[in-house]
């Protein structure tokens, strides 16, 4: 992991909160049969973004959309620069994904990798009725013809720097900051 040094906070819960909000709204908006709508969470982050989404589609609609968890760690293409032994944690889908409106739910979207090895892991669980993509930020850079259909925030940046989502869940803080990578000698 690069060192890094914190540029400045994009988001604060608060701020958070309320893009989920606006999110669930534009989700209810376009899909009017909640009946065929599941949330797909990539684990780590991911899945509490989609855990959320869907207790608020819940209080607003009094409908409960179920939510899975993706593990796509085997399906990665950098698989052998991840580590030398991948943890995989289990995929949890305890519906049928056959022929639901998948929101398939993430962070970040970056070079669109993470994403495309997301794709490749759902369809071996079935044939959705279709699929969109759902992040929290989008910071552009993309290696793929990838797009979010829903979009918490857009933020530039540039190859120096990263996004950090931290989540209550799985943090115990919660925010979004912006930090770059920094060499080892202005780390000190």
């Amino acid at each position: 992991m690069p060192l890094t040094r914190v540029k400045g906070q994009l988001m604060s819960a608060s701020e958070i909160d309320r893009t989920l909000v606006r999110l669930a709204h534009e989700i209810l908006e376009k899909n009017s049969d909640l009946d065929r709508l599941a949330f797909i969470g990539i684990r780590r982050r991911g899945v509490p973004l989609a855990q959320r989404l869907a207790r608020k589609i819940e209080s607003l609609e009094q409908h409960a959309v179920p939510v899975g968890i993706l593990d796509i760690n085997l399906y990665r293409d950098d698989l052998t620069t991840v580590d030398i032994k991948p943890v995989v944690s289990a995929t949890e889908i305890p519906f049928s994904v056959q022929g639901k409106d998948i929101i398939l739910v993430d962070d970040v979207l970056y070079t669109g990798r993470t994403i495309r090895a997301a794709l490749d892991a759902l369809f071996d669980h079935g044939r959705p009725a279709r699929v969109h993509l759902l992040v929290l930020i989008d910071r552009g850079h993309r290696e793929l013809p990838i797009e979010a259909q829903f979009v918490g925030r857009i933020v530039q940046t540039t190859d120096n720097e990263i996004i950090e989502v931290k989540f209550q869940e799985i943090d115990q803080q919660e925010k979004v900051l912006m930090v770059e990578k920094v060499a080892e000698t202005e780390a000190v």
